[in-house]
């Protein structure tokens, strides 16, 4: 685990503030949450999803923190028909703004990983 320290501990007898990545993943999760017509996406294994990418999901988020900077790496989904370039834009803008105002860290880089669009309209299954 990464720790950063925001303040140097000073003369005055005070500490220092540390940050860990898992913070740091938990807070920009939480953020995209704000976002609308953004979801989650499923674990994967050797590329192949294990369960279902889900709007109600949370996204992944993998945070690397390394002095007062940060990096994030994102994975989710959009709601279709909403254009992927404009909504990742949205979610990286909200990234930087939010993280950086929580944590007091500034966010250097957010990658950004579309896992799946979906439908506006719900699958409804039948058996005949």
């Amino acid at each position: 685990m990464t720790t950063m320290t925001a303040a140097a501990p000073g003369t005055d007898g005070r500490g220092g503030l540390t940050v860990a990545d898992g913070a740091v993943e938990r807070i920009a999760a939480r953020a995209i949450t704000e976002v609308d017509g953004v979801g989650g996406a499923a674990s994967r294994v050797l590329g192949i999803a294990v369960g279902g990418e889900d709007l109600d999901q949370g996204a992944k988020v993998s945070a690397h923190v390394t002095g007062s900077t940060t990096t994030l790496d994102v994975r989710l989904s959009v709601k279709y028909p909403l254009s992927v370039r404009a909504t990742t834009e949205a979610v990286r803008e909200h990234l930087i703004r939010r993280v950086g105002g929580l944590s007091g860290l500034t966010v250097t880089r957010v990658d950004i990983t579309v896992t799946a669009l979906h439908s506006g309209e719900t699958e409804t299954r039948r058996v005949r």
